[in-house]
């Protein structure tokens, strides 16, 4: 074969190689479009029965050289290429995605711009007891400068018969503390019919992490003028995690922080296991501000200082822990929460660290 011939061919298998490229955005765009039908339909993106059924059209019509085997290696990767395509889109169409408002969203809550630049902390007790135990933590919170208290009035707790909190009772308690102190109040509400007489008395709606996926919930809480701190669920991925906050942010309400808390692993040295990397993914895929609650992603007291300053080196927006006056007698987390004196050693070690940063 002469050099002319090798030549000819060549410039064949480009054109052929142009052919193909047109072809495979042809029908980059076709899927594109399914996609958006889908979408709007609320189904799955991923058909398996009808990916099998092209692959054996294709097969059937192959006259070779290739083998069927191979023939339907490359379109399962063109298949997947394609489903990547609708996933992408998927997520510039989601209002708390980065791709859809690239500046960083704040939340403002009584001053306090979560979201600026400046590490921001949330601490109180696990769960709302009395008015003298919510005071004393607000009392030393307050002494330091800060501004935003939680704690807990509805509890969903593992058993059913471990302390479900005061509710209402518990509410008004931190509405009365956080007013003599000048505080804002961020407390988890579980049921949408609560958020309605909850919004009189709290500043944030914390949604847990059991109630994530509560999609009734999520609604309604994007219904109201409120901000909500949404935690990450025990096993949710980050793609979930994220929807979940679209959920809230449909409904109206964008004022949303997210939460990462620990998920479940195998690992049973901490009650949960910190993603830590969740931070900057969060970030990067959305602009919504990221926490993290180094309590109950350790459940270890003598963990939440180096998990702490971990999140603020990798961008975490603020820090959530627990504190409680007397944690031995707590009526929930024990084991996990600060005293006043542990409190004041945390907020030390981390302040510094805050300062080298700077």
């Amino acid at each position: 074969m002469s050099n002319q011939e090798l030549d000819q061919l060549r410039k064949q298998v480009e054109e052929k190689n142009l052919k193909l490229l047109e072809l495979i955005n042809e029908r980059a765009s076709l899927v594109q479009e399914i996609g958006r039908v889908k979408e709007k339909q609320g189904v799955n993106r991923y058909d398996p029965v009808r990916e099998r059924n092209m692959l054996d059209l294709i097969k059937e019509h192959n006259d070779g050289p290739f083998e069927h085997s191979t023939v339907e290696h490359i379109f399962k990767e063109i298949f997947k290429a394609g489903l990547e395509l609708q996933k992408d889109d998927h997520r510039k169409a989601l209002l708390v995605s980065r791709k859809k408002k690239p500046e960083d969203t704040i939340v403002n809550i009584k001053g306090e711009t979560i979201g600026d630049g400046n590490p921001h902390f949330v601490f109180g007790p696990c769960a709302v007891e009395s008015y003298e135990q919510v005071a004393q933590v607000a009392q030393a919170v307050k002494a330091k400068g800060l501004k935003l208290l939680r704690g807990g009035a509805f509890k969903p707790r593992t058993s059913p018969y471990d302390f479900q909190g005061l509710g209402i009772e518990g509410l008004k308690i931190l509405k009365k503390v956080a007013d003599e102190y000048d505080l804002a109040v961020v407390s988890e509400i579980v049921n949408p019919a609560d958020i309605e007489k909850a919004v009189d008395y709290i500043d944030v709606i914390q949604i847990g992490a059991r109630n994530m996926q509560n999609f009734e919930l999520l609604k309604t809480a994007g219904a109201v003028n409120k901000p909500v701190l949404l935690k990450r669920g025990l096993s949710a991925t980050l793609e979930e995690f994220i929807n979940a906050a679209e959920y809230i942010i449909s409904q109206g309400n964008g004022d949303i922080i997210l939460c990462e808390r620990g998920i479940r692993t195998y690992e049973r040295a901490t009650r949960n296991t910190l993603d830590i990397s969740a931070v900057p993914i969060l970030k990067q895929e959305t602009h919504l501000p990221v926490f993290v609650d180094v309590t109950h992603s350790t459940g270890r007291r003598d963990l939440l200082i180096p998990t702490a300053k971990a999140a603020l080196a990798i961008g975490a927006d603020g820090v959530m822990a627990e504190v409680h006056p007397d944690p031995a007698v707590a009526l929930s987390d024990s084991a996990q929460q600060m005293d006043l004196d542990q409190f004041d050693h945390f907020y030390n070690e981390i302040g510094a660290s805050v300062k080298a940063r700077v």
